[in-house]
Parts: structure tokens; C-alpha cells; sequence
């Protein structure tokens, strides 16, 4: 029974099917790792699929296919099922390539496709001889076996066709053997084993544990090593998961200068790193340049120019106050990217974790773009007045935005919200704004607030709107203004002023709370469905109203002069609106403005050590030679039968082909000019079929 077991077990894995369905589905998965970028942030990954198909992609780990449990266990199982179908087929088929056949029946000879008889001029010995010459110089070995009633010439070539298989067979071998190495088996087996453990990667190099670093002679790894410029690394980065190891290189690699070319639009053409390499026991060192395809080899470990990331950039920050009541800059400082720095305000008290800046930025500005999306919704009449005023097509449309910064504002109880600035204002249907996003957790994409310029190209406007417009102590003068604008000063209007400043009141007390969001409720829930149109364009015609008597009421009490309401400030007030409901939503007290900066450079070099890479390379030198042969090389059998009055020719073939035919006919003419005589019956000019020898 244990027997039987064990043989249909072997039977299974040794078949062709189950190497072909493995096969099968590792060219899905490699499909699929081809379509789905490979080893990205998570973030990425959250954003780019979702909070609902995140995680099933991530279980199925189709973030890292090709280091997949799965995976390495499928490519593990086509190894065992490929060696053991080698072992399975080399003694038949080394049999079979040593068999001439020689004792094959004239029976069967007869049931050949391709046979034809004619009487020969000679006989006997004569005619052996010459049938052996012609087969000699036809490239042909053969053997003979003398009959009572004849000779049986027993002719092949093109056995060394059948080498392919053994060629091509392992290569796949060497190939999986080789994949194995370079992938993360051996780091998976130290975590297996428990000798080593990922840690999380916000700490400081020193103070990672030993149980998360990787010695040097770690046969296979693939990590990434940071280098701004004028230091030094001797360590890289191997991701797992959301958590790091740490391996130690045999050597130390300073970053002396990193360059960069751009394209007109911005984007990258070419960057390399000048680095200087020093070996950590002889304490040898040379320069070397290394660029995108022009990677550095040294002591088993493979440098390639993989990206580049800020390496700690100075900015000039200034944070303008979106505090009601404090109006003007509250804070004017510089700071280093990756450093964190307290903000300090009576009214406040946060955390700056300044995380990334990157001078050139090219960004879709069409739609679906992120720079159009925002943070809340009103009504359907409203939503036209949320997010961006611009229409976009869907047409891609790049453009370089110039420097931006990330950052996190974190409270004093510990939670955090990331924000994106733009340094430079981005036009956008003939208006220009200053960009700057937001978001609650990176599984989010930023939401952008669209701070619109001045006739000055300036914020000022801006922020004193904010500070009028949303003030508890000015709603009553505003009110007063806009009723009074509307319905004039005459004393019979005088209740109608009233009960247009009583809802201006209202209308400014409402956007103060959640800004669009909070009059679609209001009209939701006191207006029927079908008067809700139309009452949102009242209140929108409310506000524009308002915000108009907000400027003015600013510039009166700053000392300029009264302006003139056109076209193009109305459009101004129109986006001011929007972007003071989404400051609403924008979560922070200040807006911190980009001035200058001073741009430092990093390198990322990826370092790889690849023991199975020889393997592949000539496992594919195998596969080709395998491939060749088994499609080039065609193996033939020529069978002669010499009778006293009969010649009979066969000829057999592996494999289907157009020339049979031909070549049939070719043996058939020399065999009859070397033995003398006239062919008696036509050849047979039907395809091969199945060898009836092999049966005999």
C-alpha cells in the first residue's frame, strides 16, 4: 500500500502535466508581478488600490510575487518535478539513442509511411558494400545484421536531437535553482529558524539590534543604501514587509557628488553618483562613478544606481496664521528635512516632522489629477462650488509644479496629519494658486486646498478674508453692509434690511462651522428636494455678497482704498470662498510657506549579492542550445533490406516535417544509382506516422 502510494506519488510529480501546470502558473505570476510594480512603498500600494483590495493583494502577496511563500514554494516543487522527469527519461532515452534497431521485422519494415522496393543490379556482398559507401557518405551510422534471407542495413542520425531535452530540462533546473538563491529563501530561512528579526525601521542605525542585522557573509540579499552627499554608508536596507533588516557590507561607500540632468519639463534624464569606495579590512579605496546600467562590482556585491532622494535640505519656512483672532505670520524659522522641530503658540503646540522635499515635481494636471480633489461635499447645486473652480478634460496634461515639501504636524497627544506644499504658485485655467494638500493616514490621497492669488500675485487678500470673514465679533457689520448694499438705506426697506442681514447672519455663522458642508446640510434638512436648487443659489449669491463686504470691510480698516467690483474679482471671490471652506477641513493652525531653500542631495544605491546568477545565465545558454537542438536537429532512421532480388528502403522520423518527403526520395534515388537499378514502386509520399520498430 505505502509502495503504491509512493509510486503514484512519484509517477505525479515526475509527469509532464504537473510541470506544465506549474509552469503555468508561475507565468501568471510573473504576469501579474509584471503588471504590479514590484516592492513599492505601501502607501503607494493603498492609495493606488484601495482600502478594500489592499489587503487581499497583500495576503496574496502579489506586492513582492516573486518572494511570495507561494512562489518560492511552486518554484521549489518545478525543480523537484524537472529533476525527477530527468531522471525518469535519461535511461530510456540514452537506450533509445544507442539502439539502431538492427533487429527490426520486414513485417513492420512494411508499415512504414515512407517505404519503397526495387530490384538491384548486385547482389550479395557487392551490394552491402555499396549501400554501406552511399550511407557513409549520407552522414549516417549503421549497423548490419545478416538474415538467411538477406541483409538488414539499420541506419540512423541526428540522435544527438535528443540531447535538447536533457539540455533544455536543466536549464529549467538551473534556472529555478538560480532564482531560488537570488530570491529571499535564505533570508526567510534565518527568520524561520528564529535567528533573525525584522525591526522596525524608525530608529537610528546604532540602535538597531544584532537579532535585525545581517552579517557579511549573507549568501543572497537584495537592499537599498542611502548616501547624502559628503557622507558615508556601510550598511543597506532589506525590506520586510513594513520592517527592515540591516545588512553589513564588506566595505564603506562615500557619496562626494551626486549629479543631475533634466528635460525641459523637469523630468529626470540621467543622474549618477561619484562615490568613493574603501575596503573595510585592507582599508584600500578608489572612485568610481556609478549611473543608470553602469553598476559597480566589488567583492561579490553588485552596486546599481537604483534613485535619488533629498538628503537633508534646509528650508526657510514661514507660517501664516489660520487662527481667527491672530492674524499675520506666526512663525518664521528654518529647518532641516528629516528633522523634527517643536512649534511653539499660546494658542497651540505641535511637532514639525519635516520628511521629504524634492525640487522638480511633475504632476497630471488634468483630470482625475489629485491637485483637483477636496475635502467635502454639499449638496449636488453646491458641489460645483467645492474643490477646483477650473474644468479639466481628460487629457493628461504634465507639468512641472517646481519645489514642494511633505511634512506632518504632530499634537501634543501624538497624532499626526501629513501635508504637502507646493513652494510656487500653479496656474490653472488663467487663475493662479498656491497649492497645498493634506491628508489624515497615507492609505489616504492628499486632498489640496487652492489658496488663489491677489491682482498682486500675493496671499494677503486671502488671509484677511479669512480673518474678517470668519471673525464672531464682524458677522453682524458684515450683515448690515451686504442688506444694506442690497436693499438701500431708505427707511421703508427697513424691515426687509433686517431680514436679509438676520440671514446673512445666519448664512455667515453656518459657513464658519463647516463651511459648504454645513449649508448643504442646513438645505437638506430644512428645504424640500425640489426648492433645494434654487435655494442653494441663493445662498451662494448670499456669500458671494458677504465675501465681497468682507473685503471691502478689510481694506477699509487696513487703509486702502476701496475697490470696484468686475468680472475678474468676482471670479477671485468665487475660489476665495471655496478655499476658506476647505480651510475648515485643513487641520492645522498655520500654513506654512516655503521662502527659500538650500538643496542637498542623496544617492540611492541598490546592493545586491547574486550567487544564483551564474546559474541563470547559463541555465539560459542551456535552454537556447536545448531549444536548438530539439527543434534543428531532426533524428532519422534509414532502413536498407538487401535481398537476392528485392532492395527495400524505409524511412523513419521523430518529428513532422515538409521535407520527409523530399528527403525520402533523395535516399531512395542514391541507394538505386549505387546498387544499379530502377525503382519498381513509386515512394510513398505520405507523412510520418508513429515508428512501428519502436514496438518490436
Amino acid at each position: 500500500m505505502q509502495r503504491g502510494t509512493s509510486r503514484a506519488l512519484f509517477e505525479l510529480l515526475s509527469s509532464m502535466r504537473f510541470a506544465i501546470s506549474l509552469l503555468t502558473i508561475l507565468s501568471i505570476a510573473s504576469a501579474i508581478g509584471t503588471v504590479i510594480k514590484q516592492n513599492d512603498a505601501f502607501n503607494a500600494y493603498l492609495n493606488q488600490f484601495g482600502p478594500f483590495w489592499f489587503p487581499v493583494f497583500d495576503t496574496l502577496g502579489l506586492y513582492s510575487v516573486y518572494n511570495a511563500p507561494w512562489f518560492v514554494v511552486i518554484l521549489a516543487f518545478l525543480v523537484l518535478s524537472t529533476s525527477l522527469c530527468i531522471v525518469r527519461q535519461t535511461v530510456p532515452m540514452l537506450h533509445e539513442m544507442r539502439r539502431f534497431r538492427e533487429h527490426a521485422r520486414e513485417a513492420s519494415l512494411r508499415q512504414f509511411s515512407h517505404q519503397a522496393s526495387f530490384a538491384p543490379a548486385l547482389t550479395g556482398t557487392a551490394a552491402v558494400e555499396r549501400a554501406q559507401a552511399y550511407l557513409t557518405r549520407s552522414g549516417f551510422r549503421f549497423r548490419l545484421d545478416a538474415r538467411t534471407d538477406g541483409t538488414l542495413l539499420a541506419a540512423k542520425q541526428g540522435s544527438a536531437g535528443r540531447l535538447g531535452y536533457f539540455l533544455a530540462h536543466g536549464a529549467i533546473v538551473l534556472i529555478c535553482i538560480g532564482g531560488l538563491l537570488d530570491g529571499d529563501l535564505p533570508l526567510k530561512l534565518q527568520m524561520w529558524i528564529g535567528d533573525k528579526q525584522p525591526t522596525s525601521g524608525n530608529q537610528l542605525i546604532a540602535s538597531i539590534p544584532d537579532s535585525a542585522r545581517m552579517p557579511i557573509s549573507n549568501p543572497s540579499f537584495r537592499g537599498n543604501v542611502f548616501i547624502p552627499e559628503g557622507r558615508s554608508a556601510n550598511t543597506a536596507v532589506l525590506a520586510v514587509g513594513d520592517n527592515i533588516l540591516l545588512q553589513e557590507l564588506p566595505f564603506t561607500v562615500s557619496l562626494k557628488k551626486f549629479h543631475i540632468d533634466h528635460y525641459e519639463n523637469g523630468m529626470p534624464k540621467r543622474f549618477a553618483s561619484d562615490i568613493l569606495v574603501t575596503d573595510n579590512e585592507s582599508g584600500e579605496h578608489f572612485e568610481h562613478t556609478i549611473e543608470v546600467n553602469k553598476p559597480l562590482d566589488y567583492r561579490g556585491i553588485t552596486l546599481y544606481q537604483s534613485s535619488f532622494e533629498d538628503g537633508g535640505s534646509i528650508l526657510q519656512l514661514v507660517g501664516h496664521s489660520l487662527l481667527v483672532g491672530q492674524p499675520g505670520k506666526l512663525l518664521e524659522f528654518k529647518t532641516e528635512v528629516g528633522e523634527s522641530q517643536p512649534l511653539k503658540h499660546p494658542k497651540f503646540s505641535s511637532t514639525l516632522e519635516l520628511t521629504n522635499f524634492r525640487a522638480f515635481n511633475i504632476e497630471d494636471m488634468g483630470a482625475g489629477s489629485a491637485a483637483g480633489a477636496q475635502a467635502t461635499r454639499g449638496t449636488a447645486r453646491l458641489q460645483e462650488h467645492l474643490g477646483s473652480g477650473a474644468r479639466t478634460t481628460h487629457e493628461k496634461d504634465l507639468r512641472n509644479l517646481g519645489p514642494n515639501y511633505t511634512f506632518k504636524l504632530r499634537d501634543e497627544a501624538g497624532q499626526a496629519r501629513e501635508f504637502q506644499n507646493y513652494m510656487l504658485p500653479i496656474e490653472q485655467a488663467g487663475r493662479w494658486f498656491m497649492y497645498s494638500g493634506t491628508r489624515n493616514a497615507q492609505s489616504e490621497a492628499f486632498r489640496y486646498m487652492r489658496l488663489p492669488l491677489d491682482e498682486n500675485g500675493r496671499l494677503d487678500t486671502w488671509f484677511a478674508l479669512h480673518q474678517t470673514m470668519f471673525d464672531p465679533a464682524n458677522r453682524a457689520e458684515i450683515a448690515a453692509r451686504f442688506a444694506a448694499r442690497s436693499f438701500g438705506l431708505a427707511a421703508a426697506n427697513a424691515q426687509m434690511r433686517d431680514a436679509l442681514a438676520q440671514t446673512a447672519t445666519h448664512t455667515l455663522t453656518l459657513f464658519a462651522d463647516r463651511g459648504y458642508q454645513s449649508v448643504g446640510r442646513f438645505l437638506e434638512s430644512t428645504v424640500a428636494a425640489g426648492e433645494q436648487e434654487r435655494a442653494a443659489d441663493v445662498f451662494v449669491k448670499i456669500l458671494q455678497g458677504l465675501a465681497w463686504e468682507s473685503w471691502a470691510l478689510a481694506r477699509e480698516r487696513a487703509g486702502s482704498p476701496a475697490l470696484e467690483l468686475n468680472p475678474m474679482r468676482a471670479q477671485y471671490l468665487n475660489d476665495s470662498i471655496t478655499a476658506l471652506s476647505d480651510s475648515l477641513f485643513y487641520g492645522a493652525p498655520v500654513f506654512l510657506q516655503l521662502m527659500s531653500y538650500d538643496e542637498r542631495q542623496a544617492t540611492v544605491l541598490q546592493a545586491t549579492r547574486s550567487p544564483g546568477q551564474p546559474l541563470v545565465f547559463l541555465g539560459s545558454l542551456l535552454l537556447v542550445l536545448g531549444v536548438f537542438a530539439m527543434l534543428y536537429i531532426r533524428e532519422r532512421r534509414l532502413f536498407v533490406l538487401l535481398k537476392p532480388h528485392e532492395a527495400l528502403v524505409t524511412l523513419s522520423s521523430n518529428r513532422k516535417a515538409m521535407d520527409v518527403d523530399e528527403t525520402f526520395q533523395r535516399h531512395v534515388d542514391g541507394l538505386r544509382a549505387a546498387l544499379g537499378s530502377v525503382v519498381s514502386e513509386a515512394p510513398s509520399a505520405t507523412a510520418a506516422v508513429t515508428d512501428p520498430v519502436r514496438g518490436s
